[in-house]
Order: structure tokens, then sequence, then C-alpha cells
């Protein structure tokens, strides 16, 4: 690699960084520029995943920004850590004589006709360079069945560095959903020791493994942190990952060519089967007749089968009981949504992963206003990097209820913490500073339990988030107000009666 490539490459990010803020990754760093040949920037990844991701995501940007770097009509093409450059094209070759064949003087004579053929051939042979049209490019040993070859080296694509995917390739894993940028949490810490397991392991502990959420959780990550597990410790591994959507129309696609064999192939003789969105095999009988079989060959293979849907088994409607019963098998477990704590804490990852340092305050103020899933998460990040790239600002406080706007607003329909605190001071005509106060008196410290007790019950806020809003009090002293006020409803009818016409008033407000 010359200085120019390098110079080249570092302009080409600095150019991503500005206009395609949105598809930049700390990890570009590490990719290693090889120079420009055939009209083509070529890049070299850190592995294969990098490169697949690579290809199918970021060409576009790339492309734009090595023409707009360079000032030339190039494009940019990236290769895995053992993919062949391409080669220089050889410079035109200028005609060389060929040398004449000695004539056998005791050979017979010739006849007229013949002897013309014959120096009219060796004077074609004497004006065609051995690269010009019509010329032989047969080995020396010029044996008639022989295959021909060029002289010359030509430019060596290999069958993986091909840019266009296949029909049925596997779909593209994200580097980016590794087990390192997991955040576990206490919604999350069972179904991510479970897939440790099985990445440890594959086909050997909790198969199938099947993993329920809602949408924007982290079950797909959760998935392909599996496969890339997989594919560091054993490259030889044989893993197919798909959507089940994908599953059906193949199956469809395959009955109606008659190629069957092909897509039982695809998707038995693999070591790990990991498909996403099993619900859409719902209603769907001829689908879930050969998924029956496929689960039923792999299993008894010891194969390892990775499932994901957005219900647990029993509630996926018209899903034959015989898969139902086999989805139960394994381990059945659940992501529950990220609680505030989480929630910050992915924001920061996120941040990190775009090479981005993500303020503290910044990432409580989102993380106190989106609570829904994940993906509204990362899209606020997002947002949040493409409004301080455009403005030239750093990533601050103030940037940050710009940018986000009225996307950071409650979700629709679920209680705020300010309702519940509203419902609360009104019933029992108390001051938000008493509840907040350090006070211990008891027409102050009931108000208060039953204000953690509902916030508890009507909103996704943490344990920590209630306490640290009402005085700066510890999580424990939520849960015991929690257990506290579920004891006195249980022991006393009329302050249940009390309890749950707040409940309903804060929840109807």
């Amino acid at each position: 690699m010359v200085e120019q490539d390098r110079q080249i490459w570092v302009d080409m990010l600095s150019h991503l960084r500005h206009c395609h803020p949105a598809v930049c990754r700390q990890w570009f760093e590490e990719i290693e520029p090889c120079g420009i040949a055939g009209g083509t920037m070529q890049l070299r990844a850190s592995s294969t995943v990098h490169r697949d991701y690579l290809r199918r995501e970021c060409a576009v940007p790339f492309n734009d920004a090595v023409c707009s770097v360079t000032g030339r009509l190039l494009s940019v093409k990236f290769l895995g850590p053992a993919d062949d450059l391409i080669s220089a094209p050889p410079p035109p070759r200028r005609a060389t004589m060929i040398e004449a064949k000695p004539v056998d003087l005791d050979a017979a004579p010739l006849s007229h006709a013949g002897a013309s053929a014959q120096a009219e051939a060796a004077s074609q042979a004497t004006r065609l360079p051995q690269d010009a049209p019509g010329a032989s490019t047969a080995p020396a040993s010029g044996g008639p069945g022989e295959p021909r070859r060029p002289s010359e080296p030509r430019v060596i694509v290999t069958s993986h560095s091909r840019n266009v995917p296949t029909r049925y390739d596997s779909l593209v894993v994200n580097p980016d959903y590794n087990f390192r940028n997991f955040v576990v949490g206490p919604g999350n810490r069972m179904a991510h020791a479970a897939a440790m397991a099985i990445a440890a392991n594959p086909g050997r502990v909790y198969n199938p493994f099947f993993v329920h959420a809602g949408v924007g959780l982290g079950k797909t990550h959760l998935l392909q942190a599996i496969c890339l597990q997989i594919a560091e410790a054993s490259p030889e591994a044989r893993m197919y990952y798909t959507s089940c959507e994908g599953f059906v129309t193949q199956f469809f696609e395959s009955v109606q060519h008659g190629e069957m064999a092909d897509f039982r192939h695809r998707f038995r003789d693999v070591d790990v089967l990991v498909i996403d969105d099993i619900h859409f095999l719902a209603k769907r009988e001829s689908s879930q007749e050969e998924f029956f079989n496929t689960f039923n060959a792999l299993f008894q293979a010891n194969k390892q089968i990775i499932l994901s849907c957005d219900a647990p088994p029993e509630d996926i409607p018209e899903l034959e009981e015989r898969l139902v019963s086999r989805f139960k098998w394994g381990l059945v477990t659940k992501i529950e949504p990220p609680i505030f704590e989480t929630r910050a804490s992915i924001l920061k990852t996120k941040a990190a992963i775009r090479g981005l340092s993500l303020p503290d305050d910044v990432a409580c103020f989102i993380a106190n206003r989106i609570n829904t899933n994940i993906r509204e998460l990362e899209g606020a990040i997002v947002k949040l990097h493409i409004q301080s790239t455009v403005e030239g600002r750093p990533i601050d406080l103030a940037l940050a209820k710009e940018a986000l706007g009225d996307a950071t607003t409650e979700p629709r329909g679920e209680p705020t913490l300010d309702a519940v605190i509203g419902a609360v001071t009104e019933f029992y005509n108390v001051r938000v500073a008493e509840l907040q106060s350090k006070g211990r008196q008891r027409s102050i410290v009931l108000p208060r339990q039953v204000c953690m007790y509902l916030a508890r019950k009507c909103t996704h806020r943490s344990l920590a988030e209630i306490g640290g809003f009402l005085g700066g009090r510890d999580h424990t002293t939520v849960m015991h107000a929690v257990d506290t006020i579920e004891r006195k409803r249980q022991s006393q009818g009329e302050f249940d009666n009390i309890v749950r016409s707040l409940e309903e008033r804060i929840r109807a407000a």
C-alpha cells in the first residue's frame, strides 16, 4: 500500500462521516486500502462478515465517497481476508517475430502447391503476435485434447469476491450485533445467558432455542450474535440464517421449479439453522409440514435450531400442535422491555458503535422519554448524529432537545409519572415537595408509598428511577413500599378501593 492510497482512504472516511453519517461505524477504521486497479478502489475488511455487510449495505455511499474524493469515475470493491486482489492489466505487447521452423532437407519434396501453402503459413506466423486475434494460445505440448489457456495473466475473481448475492444466500449478519454490544439487563438476562451457552456448544444445550419478544427488543441482535460467535470459534461450521418468510418463499419456489432436493440440502445439511420471525408459519399447512420434517432431521442429527418469534409457541395462531410441542423441547425464553438503566446503557453503546461520545445527561434524557423499544432508541441516536454533523455542533443536552423534539414524548396510552404524582397529591392533599422530602410523618409516608406503588404498576419506570424522582431514594425503598401497599390492599378492603380508584383515574387521564 502506497501513501497515496492511504490518503484517499482517509479522505473517503472524512467524506462518509460528513455526508453519510448514518452508515458510519467505528470499525471502518480497521478497513485496509489496497490500491486502485481497473477503475476500482479495493478495500479489505477484517472478516468475511464485515465484507458481506459492506457489500450489501454500504456500496452506494462508498462509491460516492471515492468518486468525490478522487474526482474520477471509480467504484469500490470490498474484499475479505482471503480474497485476491484485482491484477492490473498488462501493457499491450508489441508484435514479435516467431522463429521459422527448420526445414528437413531429407524430407520428401513438396509439390508446388504444397510449397506455396507452407510458405504462406510461415509468412502468417511471422506477422501474428502471440496475443493477437487468431494466434494460437495452446500450450507448447499442443495436444489436440488439451484446453486452451491464455499466455498472459488475467484478472482474478474468486467465488467469494462476487458483489451480487445469489437468490438463496443466507441473510447478511450485521457485525454490530455481537455479544460485546448486547447490553444485558433484568429483562434479557436469561435469554443472553442461554445464547452464550449455545454459541459455545451448539447442538448440545438448549436445542431448540426459542426466544420471543415484542418488536425491536433485541431478538435479531441475539440471533446474529450467536451466528457471529460460532463463526469466529468454528469457521468450518455450516450455518444458514434466514427469515421464516424466506423459508416459505423458497419452499414454494422449489416446489414450482422441481428443486426440492436443493431446498432440503440447503436447510438440512447444516450445523446451525437460524430462522427469524417463525410466526409467519401460521396458516401455511404445506410449509408447516416441510418445516416439521426439517426440524426432525436437524434435531435427530444434534444440529442446533434457533428460532425467534413475537409470541410464545402456544400463542402462535393456527400452528400445528406437533410444532408447538417441538418448539418447547428446548428452551423458550422471553425478552422484556428494557428498564431505564438498560435503556441508558443501550444508548451509550449504540453511540460508541458510531464513534460518538454520548454525555450521561443526554443518555438519561432520551432514556427518560423513549421507553418503547430499542429501535426507537437507535433512531434517536441516528437523528442526533445527523443533526450534530449538519450543524457542526457537539452533542449535548440542548442539541438533543432540539434534534429529537416531539419524537421524545411518552408513548401514547401509557400513564406518565407526572400523572401518577398528580393524582396522589390531589387525593391526599399533599405537595410534591413533601413527597420528595425526608419527612417520615404518616400523613406523608403513606401517600409516598402509594405513589411508588402506582408508579411501578402503571408505568414502565424502573425502581431506581421512581426512587430517584421521589427524593433520591434507593430502589430497595421502592420495593418495600410496593410490598407494603400490596399487603395493605389484601387486608383492608376500603384501602384497596381507594388504590383501585386512583389507578383507574390515572389510566383514564
